[in-house]
């Protein structure tokens, strides 16, 4: 990971708004609120494990982050964040929740919604983002656990926990390839153990009863993805429920059980068409191994969702780096390749480009596609997916608002 501040490095008299401005920078936008008369000691490093960004704060120092409602209308990516407490005890609350992290414990919240975490003594933090659509759970059942501790010591916690410490820790050794496909694991334990901790008792009030079976259909969808016979009827007589009943269910989501499941196939494919390891395996059969095993149709679908053909989705994400240079002037234009497609990024996500400044404090950029998702543009921050032509850097680009 990249060391973004280290307060032995910094002045004394700069270390407060320095500080300040890293942690705004790496998890914000945030209100941080720090005594001034406090001595503030501790570091805080970056980096990426394939689409998900992997923060590490630790300080000896009090103080607390807070994500408010005005600073949510600036500016509100759809992000998931989990936080695993290395050391100390974090404090960590939204949704009317407050968990009290110990040691090795993680807890999942929303980067859309107002929350507080604080630090009333040491701590070793780690912090995991995420686009939303990468946990296999809906959102309202998500919000239900925001805030909500999940242990180590038992379940799939005790697999998960020491999983992130040591990604977290050891960041810096999985090559590329390794990486995706760690983060992919990553996110299908996150997500399992989600859903375990969700059906505990005591979690959920007796009119939620729904909604966790709703969670286990989902599930059980996940397991079955690559069964192309998987149908409304298979996963309602699963579960013991008629199909109108499972219908039912997924209004509350605003989709049905086919679209959900064709949601998920398409969310696996392009998963692995974006994963270097599965270069070599022929669109069709990444589309079959999830299911879907007639090309044309897949292909028609994938188009229409991300906007690409999946073979050029591959190219595309796989593509070498492309150098972006940004002008010195306020409206951040810059040069780009002949022919590149421009994905534009909430200066608050760092998306899954690696650590970086805003455009305007560098002097040249070079960022990897990886598995960047089309996002809402925002300003100060601009990336390139892709250099279809080959070709030099001929003319101007202005960066979109």
């Amino acid at each position: 990971m990249t060391i973004l501040i280290r307060t032995d490095d910094v002045p004394p008299r700069h270390r407060y708004e320095a500080w300040l401005s890293m942690v705004a920078d790496t998890l914000g936008p945030l209100d941080v609120r720090i005594d001034p008369d406090t001595p503030l000691r501790g570091e805080i490093e970056a980096g990426q494990l394939g689409p998900v960004t992997v923060g590490r704060v630790e300080t000896s120092t009090p103080h607390s982050v807070h994500r408010t409602p005005g600073l949510i209308r600036r500016d509100s990516p759809p992000l998931y964040r989990v936080a695993l407490a290395m050391s100390g005890s974090p404090l960590l609350e939204q949704n009317d929740r407050i968990a009290r992290l110990r040691r090795g414990e993680f807890a999942i919240y929303d980067f859309t919604q107002p929350y507080d975490l604080a630090y009333d003594s040491g701590v070793h933090l780690a912090v995991f983002s995420f686009p939303r659509e990468m946990l296999g759970l809906p959102e309202d059942l998500v919000a239900a656990m925001t805030a909500v501790p999940i242990a180590a010591q038992g379940g799939s916690g005790a697999l998960v926990a020491p999983l992130l410490h040591r990604l977290t820790l050891e960041l810096d050794s999985y090559p590329p390839a390794s990486a995706t496909r760690l983060s992919s694991v990553m996110m299908d334990l996150i997500t399992t153990a989600v859903a375990e901790r969700a059906g505990r008792g005591g979690v959920a009030p007796p009119e939620s009863r729904e909604r966790m079976l709703l969670m286990r259909i989902h599930a059980f969808i996940e397991q079955h993805l690559g069964d192309a016979d998987l149908s409304p009827d298979k996963v309602a007589a699963a579960h013991f429920v008629s199909v109108r009943y499972l219908y039912r269910l997924f209004e509350t989501q605003n989709t049905t059980v086919a679209a959900w499941i064709r949601h998920r196939r398409l969310e696996r494919c392009r998963r692995d068409l974006a994963d270097p390891a599965f270069a070599d395996v022929p669109v069709s059969s990444v589309a079959a191994r999830w299911g879907l095993v007639e090309s044309a149709h897949f292909s028609r679908l994938f188009r229409r969702t991300y906007g690409l053909p999946p073979a050029e989705y591959r190219r595309v994400c796989q593509a070498p780096p492309v150098l972006l240079h940004p002008a010195k002037n306020s409206s951040n234009s810059g040069m780009i390749a002949s022919g590149a497609t421009l994905w534009t990024c909430p200066a608050t996500t760092r998306c899954t480009a690696p650590p970086i400044a805003p455009a305007t404090a560098w002097p040249a950029l070079t960022i990897h596609p990886g598995l960047l998702p089309p996002v809402s543009t925002r300003v100060g921050w601009v990336i390139v997916a892709s250099n279809p032509a080959g070709s030099s850097l001929p003319g101007p680009m202005t960066a979109a608002s």
